[in-house]
């Protein structure tokens, strides 16, 4: 149960914005701790391991690690797996298709896949926190094919073609 308000107040605009109902359920006899926000303002849960023995990624190495939960999310939301800050700047450790997506139709075990980007190995053991679950709204796009599309200023410039200065323009 989380401890914060079903519904979040932002102060400074004072609008209100309904918390989606996300529920776990345990699928081995003794999960991680349950995903959890760490703090008030955390936009993302932390996950946590659930393995029998620790996993030794060597660099290069993606592993995919389980938790310990089902996890089923609300109609008109996703799940998204982020990588954690501490583990990606100390260690090199990423989620390789981040962010990874869970939909809300989705009733499997929430299993997290990790890279080690980094030098050295890397060893996950049972109850580390290793990635971050954010929920986020979804919408379904109307997908229409046409003959032609609108002209913009970028047209099709894709990769670096704005640039990497500052103030730098196409």
């Amino acid at each position: 149960m989380s401890p914060f308000p079903p519904y979040w107040v932002y102060a400074r605009s004072m609008s209100v914005v309904p918390q989606p109902i996300v529920r776990f359920k345990a699928v081995t006899p003794n999960p991680a701790p349950v995903p959890a926000y760490q703090t008030p303002g955390a936009a993302g849960m932390d996950v946590s391991a659930r393995v029998d023995q620790p996993v030794v990624m060597q660099p290069g190495d993606i592993a995919v690690i389980p938790t310990g939960w089902a996890i089923a999310i609300e109609k008109g939301y996703e799940g998204q797996v982020r990588p954690r800050s501490g583990l990606s700047t100390k260690h090199g450790i990423s989620v390789p298709n981040a962010p990874g997506t869970i939909d809300c139709d989705y009733r499997g075990e929430l299993r997290i896949a990790l890279i080690n980007l980094g030098r050295a190995p890397f060893t996950v053991e049972n109850g580390m926190r290793i990635a971050q679950l954010v929920i986020a709204p979804v919408s379904h796009a109307q997908v229409e094919v046409v003959d032609e599309l609108d002209d913009t200023a970028r047209g099709a410039g894709g990769f670096g073609s704005t640039g990497v200065g500052v103030g730098a323009k196409a």
